[in-house]
């Protein structure tokens, strides 16, 4: 994961997409990104599904399919044929779904493109330090901690460790007294 000590943007070269969420995101938002950068700029895919997205062009484009890449050895195969192809930027759907969760985390950590993560309302923010906040607010919002739910959240967080104590001890007695009694 470049670029993200800097909000520098890298001179744009081809957009690595992760489809690690809802279909209908994506085709919705492959038009967006084709009206930003341009008609003729690349846009490879790396999905777990078996067609397409609506709107995305494989005439120019390649698609990875992670069903094909089972296995360690296919898997680094796989890291290196995407670092080889100079992706200069690199989307993944971040929509609360565990959809692909390892996938899109290791190729964010192995690929040298810089990564935008995209929401479930189809809007994207660059992951950098110019906007910690805004990824402060997202991870927040992803953890329960924002709004209503931040209560019942801190109080299951707070009550945890004092509930499983309970439950070892009780275990434990249960388990002493049958061995007292045999």
């Amino acid at each position: 994961m470049r670029y993200f000590l800097t909000g520098r943007q890298p001179p744009p070269s081809a957009i690595l997409l992760v489809e690690s969420g809802s279909r209908g995101l994506l085709e919705g938002l492959i038009g967006g990104l084709r009206r930003t950068w341009g008609p003729d700029f690349y846009i490879d895919l790396v999905t777990c599904y078996a067609t397409p997205p609506r709107g995305f062009d494989a005439g120019c484009t390649r698609i990875y399919r992670v069903s094909e890449y089972r296995g360690r050895r296919r898997r680094r195969q796989l890291y290196r044929e995407l670092a080889r192809n100079g992706y200069s930027q690199m989307g993944i759907v971040c929509s609360g779904e565990p959809l692909m969760l390892k996938w899109k985390w290791a190729l964010a950590l192995r690929l040298p493109a810089k990564v935008f993560a995209i929401n479930e309302n189809g809007d994207y923010f660059w992951l950098d330090r110019k906007h910690l906040s805004t990824i402060r607010q997202f991870l927040i919002l992803r953890a329960g901690l924002a709004g209503s739910g931040a209560v019942r959240t801190l109080a299951r967080l707070f009550s945890f460790p004092f509930a499983l104590a309970y439950l070892i001890l009780y275990a434990a007695a249960v388990h002493a007294r049958r061995a007292l009694r045999g």
